[in-house]
């Protein structure tokens, strides 16, 4: 009597699919997206040396790429259920680290913030997998990224006019941005997804798992898709605030700049229609080769920083065209058995393009100004065109099922003529002649 009282979706919860991962990464975009512009200026805050800053991202992009290849092997022992939420506790520990405020918590606090994006990916990444069809993989990521939007559009400004207002206010909003997302993870009851190993296979260790991603040309290449993307975001976001303070505009401009970015994820489900109509490998060489084009040209109007802003502004609408299909190489070439595995490996994207891009601006602003890292940044999405001109042409486009034929029954009289066909047919013979 009582159980028939409870409606259906609190005794059990949907199953879930491309909008219910949707959903979770949106609400984990909030935790993301009001710290994103708010990290650069309080490094640059606290070290006022932009060498400093480049360095300090550097290792912590080392410590982070090793926690993220620990990751597969630590679900051995730890349900995955159990690693997502650690994730989402390190995003809460990394606020109160920030909100304490002396430098050397600020670099703690952006180290737990840079390792639970890394959990937080290859736990989500490994779910979507369990749960969304190849398929779907495409609506799946456009869905992702429409519903992250909001948080993406006012977070990174938000989050910078907060701390004006008040230094610990977009912490605290990150902070409770995560406890809300433990929360829904939990209502949805993911458990630890759906396990499929090789029969009798020993657990692989993050060595092995490595050989069977560097032997797959098609795993190599999407990765390298998403770590150029993500270097080429990585400047974006880190450095043209920096060039912005540098250039006598106020610090607020780099985050209205990320904020005006990321309202074009609005626009999403209509790049997913583009892509449709002509092919995965056809968006992804024209969204390398149009977003370098224009980083270069911000690096060429270094003397009018309004200019340069408008230039990187539109550039990051090619970055959203490949954040949709810069990484379905990838995803659709995973195994079903090496699904966490290879998840982990994806998301060292991360993690390299920390490494990659400070360690790279730390050498080029040894000898060139902030501005000549735009530039640097289009030569490596020119490198990426040319890797994707080697993708499949059909990539990424539903296996049409093949007709049936059936079988035609052909007799073997001469068809010639309508009065031979006539007489071709059986005569039936009365019992009583």
């Amino acid at each position: 009597m009582f159980q028939r009282r409870i409606p259906e979706w609190l005794r059990h919860a949907p199953t879930p699919g491309a909008k219910g991962f949707a959903v979770l990464s949106g609400i984990e975009a909030i935790s993301r997206g009001i710290l994103i512009s708010v990290f650069p200026l309080i490094m640059y805050r606290a070290y006022q040396d932009t060498v400093v800053v480049s360095e300090i991202y550097f290792y912590v992009g080392i410590i982070s790429l090793v926690c993220g290849l620990l990751v597969p092997w630590l679900t051995r022992y730890i349900p995955r259920r159990w690693m997502y939420s650690g994730g989402a506790v390190l995003f809460i520990v990394s606020a109160f680290l920030a909100i304490e405020g002396s430098a050397i918590a600020i670099a703690l606090a952006l180290f737990s913030y840079t390792v639970a994006v890394v959990v937080l990916f290859v736990c989500f990444n490994a779910y979507v997998l369990d749960y969304v069809a190849k398929v779907e993989l495409k609506r799946s990521e456009t869905l992702r990224l429409f519903y992250s939007a909001v948080a993406w559009c006012a977070g990174p400004a938000g989050g910078v006019w907060l701390m004006q207002w008040w230094t610990p206010a977009p912490f605290l909003v990150s902070a409770i941005g995560a406890a809300v997302l433990l929360v829904v993870f939990w209502w949805m009851r993911l458990g630890d997804g759906k396990l499929i190993t090789k029969a009798r296979a020993p657990a692989p260790n993050p060595v092995a798992f490595l050989m069977r991603f560097f032997v797959q040309p098609r795993l190599i290449a999407g990765w390298l898709f998403a770590v150029i993307k993500s270097c080429s975001w990585w400047v974006y976001i880190v450095y043209l605030p920096i060039y912005a303070v540098e250039s006598g505009l106020h610090e607020s401009i780099g985050g209205i700049a990320l904020s005006i970015s990321n309202s074009l994820l609005f626009i999403t489900p209509f790049m997913l229609k583009w892509i449709d109509r002509y092919s995965v490998r056809y968006a992804i060489r024209f969204g390398f080769f149009a977003g370098g084009v224009v980083f270069i040209a911000a690096t060429f109007s270094a003397g009018w920083p309004w200019v340069v802003v408008a230039f990187l502004v539109l550039g990051t609408l090619f970055l959203i065209l490949l954040d949709i299909c810069a990484g379905l190489p990838f995803l659709m070439a995973v195994r079903p058995s090496e699904r966490t595995e290879m998840s982990a490996v994806y998301s060292t994207f991360r993690d390299v393009s920390g490494i990659v891009s400070p360690g790279v601006a730390w050498l080029v602003l040894l000898v060139a100004p902030v501005s000549t890292l735009f530039a640097t940044a289009g030569i490596g999405m020119f490198a990426a065109w040319a890797v994707a001109g080697r993708l499949h042409p059909r990539l990424g486009t539903p296996k049409v099922p093949a007709v049936p034929t059936v079988p035609v029954v052909v007799s073997p009289v001469n068809l010639s003529s309508s009065h031979e066909t006539e007489a071709a047919e059986p005569v039936h013979f009365s019992t009583n002649s």
